[in-house]
């Protein structure tokens, strides 16, 4: 009696095999019982895709790449954190100061000593100059953090520029711009409950870095982040505390704009300082060193 088996192919279609016409070829018998694990393997894989098997720009669908907003591992954080730079550089104006590599290797060197004392050491971190006398700093997604050089000027030492610094590492350590992102894709329609096109989050990403203020709480948190990871680094805290009144009784630092509540924020910087966690040595401090390194700019 022949034993028929049966097989649905890729199409749905029922395929009929008898058996017995495999028992005379032993090797047929064998390649055919290949050929069905991998095509119910393939099937498996195909109608039951979830979250932990694709990854965030894995879901492709009619061409257009998705994003799942819900599960965002590092790796695909650091993903899109490259393309809102490379976004940044190539549409929306944002220039690499590149006429001094020292300057760009110092500011390097600082974030990176910040970064391996932050809440996230294992993600990588990209600090860049850019070539702009306003006085401001921004972070991305990912790592990416930029630094004007009209900021750089307008610190009068390291411990100052470190503590900004700190302050952006702290709204990644945070995902900051990721719930930002989240927010403004679902309240733009451009994103279901978990999904979002790739290049509309993006494009958001890109306007949150230039253009939208961070909220209040994400700013004291990142200022809260900051400032531990300015003390973990060994710097004197209080050069993040005199650069944020620096720039409370400024008229034209884009700083405020992006970074709301200067007041309050020094207030609450000086209550953490008072707790004595960290030793304020003065390291970081000295201005004639600070000006001997951004010398050129």
């Amino acid at each position: 009696m022949d034993i028929v088996l049966y097989l649905s192919g890729t199409w749905g279609i029922p395929m009929l095999t008898p058996l017995t016409q495999l028992t005379k070829n032993s090797f047929l018998r064998r390649g055919l019982y290949g050929l069905l694990a991998a095509v119910m393997a393939i099937t498996i894989g195909l109608a039951t895709p979830t979250a932990s098997q694709a990854g965030i720009f894995d879901l492709i669908f009619q061409g257009i790449r998705y994003v799942q907003l819900g599960n965002l591992s590092d790796q695909d954080e650091v993903n899109l954190g490259g393309q809102i730079d490379r976004q940044l550089k190539a549409q929306a104006g944002v220039r690499v100061y590149n006429r001094n590599s020292g300057v760009s290797a110092y500011i390097n060197e600082i974030g990176q000593r910040l970064a391996t004392n932050s809440d996230r050491p294992n993600i990588p971190y990209t600090f860049q100059v850019v070539d702009d006398d306003g006085v401001n700093a921004f972070a991305t997604a990912g790592g990416f953090v930029y630094i004007q050089t009209g900021l750089i000027k307008a610190a009068a030492n390291e411990a100052e520029l470190a503590g900004v610094m700190a302050h952006e590492i702290g709204h990644i350590t945070g995902r900051h711009a990721i719930g930002q992102m989240r927010q403004q894709a679902l309240a733009s329609g451009v994103a279901g409950a978990l999904e979002v096109r790739q290049d509309a989050l993006v494009n958001i990403g890109v306007q949150l870095a230039l253009q939208l203020p961070n909220s209040r709480e994400a700013e004291y948190d990142a200022d809260r982040r900051g400032f531990n990871n300015l003390g973990r680094a060994g710097y004197d805290t209080r050069g993040f505390i005199t650069f944020m009144q620096k720039l409370e009784g400024g008229s034209s630092a884009e700083f405020l704009s992006s970074h709301p509540n200067p007041g309050n924020r020094v207030s609450n910087l000086q209550s953490m300082n008072s707790a004595g966690t960290y030793p304020n040595n003065g390291v970081g401090t000295d201005a004639n060193a600070y000006r001997n390194r951004i010398r050129g700019l």
